[in-house]
């Protein structure tokens, strides 16, 4: 009986980094349905709750951030990921694994250098435009090194994209709206912007939003759409409670329906919301987060300011007076939104899964055929 493809992928802390790594498992799965796909990740990130749900196993390492903020406990670091790495080759052993993957975040290390210590061939991803600790450290232990990216700072890194949801990938924004804006309750003829702070919400661009509602409580054609992160949820609901047309929601299972109801979108930088923004071309506000490794995040924003598919708002000038001086003039003009949806540039994020997918086959397996503008890398 042959034995299935199995691949371990790490990934864990923000849904940046898990949400990649799903789209990875799915186009996985696409290629070879009998493929056995599982996830290392830690028990304090997201990926406790989203990767089961998506319907992968989790294992759990005991790693610790790659963050100078840890004070004395950064001298913990290197037993840590020692003892972690241990553990995750425990689990190549035990899944069988071909190849592992590292999609960033702490649990993307021990990863790759347990699938060193096992013998075992692996391949990294980075998602952002300036790369993250992990990833940095990860690209020392393999040749193999994928970027969402052009830019630069990993010498010898293929550019495959941006793993983004098969929703998204295919999303046809304009056959999607009646029924998208029908499913969210906006009017026809009603503006919408929706609010995105990541998979953990933004205090920052949260507290905008209730004072850009509170603006614009009497003005029935301007409708909100805000994703604050459960945390921040009881407090936004209570704020609004009453007002409309503005709501507050603590995550949106339905990325595409919010993506083609939007008119605009108010959100952080991270590498998977600039991509899914790229792809779909829905015109932005982003607010990079001040605080991002090498502040990575204004620059995966300029690939789309740039462009010309967004504007800039520094974080510490996220008021409600700012973001409606902003945004208000842009609403008024539908001519000036659909030239920033046009200037929004695809790149390879809609194929980037289904590409990474091929390349993790062809290392786990050197029988399957790679994509002809690819086929250098081995």
């Amino acid at each position: 009986m042959r034995t299935p493809l199995s691949v371990v992928i790490g990934a864990g802390g923000t849904g940046g980094h898990i949400y990649p790594g799903l789209a990875l498992a799915d186009a996985l799965r696409r290629a070879v349905p009998e493929a056995v796909v599982s996830f290392v990740g830690t028990r304090r990130g997201l990926e406790g709750e989203l990767i089961p749900a998506a319907g992968y196993r989790l294992h759990t390492v005991d790693m610790i951030p790659f963050d100078p903020a840890l004070g004395a406990r950064r001298y913990l670091l290197p037993a840590a990921l020692l003892k972690s790495a241990a553990q995750a080759r425990a689990v190549l052993r035990d899944q069988g694994a071909r190849i592992a993957v590292g999609m960033g975040g702490y649990p993307s290390a021990p990863v790759v250098l347990g699938a060193r210590m096992a013998g075992l061939p692996s391949l990294i991803h980075e998602s952002n435009a300036v790369p993250g600790r992990a990833n940095r450290f990860a690209a020392r232990l393999t040749p193999h090194i994928a970027v969402a990216f052009d830019t630069g700072h990993l010498p010898g890194a293929i550019t495959t994209g941006m793993p983004i949801a098969a929703a998204l990938a295919g999303l046809d924004r304009a056959a999607l709206r009646p029924a998208a804006r029908a499913a969210l309750g906006v009017p026809k003829g009603a503006r919408l912007v929706l609010v995105n702070g990541g998979s953990l919400g933004a205090a920052r661009l949260t507290e905008a939003a209730l004072g850009l509602a509170e603006r614009w409580r009497d003005r029935e054609g301007l409708h909100l759409l805000i994703k604050t992160g459960p945390a921040a949820l009881p407090a936004a609901r209570t704020a609004l409670h009453g007002h409309p047309t503005a709501r507050a929601v603590p995550y949106l299972d339905r990325m595409d329906l919010a993506y083609a109801a939007a008119d605009l979108v108010v959100c952080r930088a991270g590498s998977a919301t600039v991509a899914e923004l790229a792809t779909t071309g829905v015109p932005a506000v982003l607010v990079p987060y001040p605080h991002a490794p090498g502040d990575h995040q204004t620059h995966n924003a300029r690939v789309l300011t740039d462009a010309g598919a967004g504007l800039l708002l520094p974080d510490a000038e996220t008021t409600a007076g700012r973001l409606a001086a902003l945004v208000e003039p842009l609403l008024a003009d539908p001519a000036r939104l659909a030239a920033m949806s046009g200037a929004a540039e695809p790149g390879p994020h809609a194929r980037a899964a289904d590409l990474l997918a091929e390349h993790v086959m062809r290392l786990a397996a050197p029988t399957v055929p790679l994509l002809k503008e690819h086929a250098s890398w081995n």
